[in-house]
């Protein structure tokens, strides 16, 4: 499901599902949130790199599994308590796995091929997005009613503004390197098959860096911890719809409807 390696004090974890263009059902879920927790208290590394295996990043949720019922029944047992205000000391799991944390080391998304619908949602979550030049990015759950429930709708306007995300959350339009790096979606664009060379490069200086001081700085510019823990709770309120439209629109895609991104037999 997923594979972990250590490259000096980068600590680097492939999303590896390329049957299922890495898309995350309830075991890889878990075990990338266990991944993401382990490398966040291990002492002997400082940076993540979070990418996918065989030229993919990630297509999202699987909903294929979601349409067969053990992926509805994952989410439905991940409510957020009203109680819940803090993502670094009480960390929770959400539907893709590590999207309600808040770590205390960065993360650096190396994207190839497609970061759609939840895919999108784990690259904002990451903290540096370098994009290969063929890549592409977007909201293509918007198609089959699945909602943005793993941080979509809370990070992405404030990474590109909030009519640029109110354009990508509504539309579900695909976004390109190009567009993405001009919009600040995407921090860096490579060639081709370069993105995960950059994102170890830029990893391992940021090691170089005395890393406490680093941290703190990193800490205060994420903003207060318990506002996005309000956010991460409002948003999951649509949650409920993934238990309507969202299994009818599961089903449909497990029939073979939209692949490839189309929307022309929806």
């Amino acid at each position: 499901m997923i594979t972990v390696e250590t490259q000096g004090r980068v600590r680097v974890v492939t999303l590896s599902r390329p049957e299922a263009r890495n898309a995350v059902n309830p075991a890889l879920a878990r075990a990338l949130y266990g991944a993401m927790l382990a490398f966040d208290i291990d002492a002997d590394v400082d940076v993540a790199v979070l990418t996918g295996a065989e030229g993919t990043f990630c297509a999202g949720f699987d909903l294929k599994s979601a349409s067969q019922g053990d992926g509805i029944e994952w989410i439905k047992g991940l409510t957020i308590p009203e109680t819940w205000t803090d993502p670094i000391t009480d960390p929770r799991q959400g539907p893709m796995g590590p999207s309600r944390l808040m770590l205390s080391k960065p993360v650096i998304a190396a994207i190839e091929g497609s970061a759609v619908a939840g895919g999108m949602e784990l690259a904002l979550w990451s903290d540096i997005r370098i994009m290969a030049e063929d890549a592409q990015f977007g909201v293509f759950c918007r198609r089959w009613g699945v909602p943005l429930i793993d941080g979509g709708t809370v990070r992405l306007p404030q990474v590109v503004g909030q009519g640029r995300a109110n354009d990508l959350i509504l539309t579900g339009r695909a976004v390109n390197a190009v567009e993405a790096a001009a919009i600040g979606l995407a921090d860096r664009v490579t060639p081709k098959g370069g993105a995960l060379t950059a994102a170890l490069q830029m990893a391992e200086g940021l090691t170089r860096f005395p890393q406490g001081c680093m941290r703190a700085d990193f800490l205060s510019a994420r903003g207060d911890p318990a506002a996005l823990a309000a956010a991460l709770r409002r948003e999951w309120a649509s949650a409920g719809m993934a238990l309507a439209e969202g299994v009818q629109g599961a089903t449909r895609f497990a029939e073979g409807h939209g692949r490839g991104g189309r929307f022309d037999d929806l």
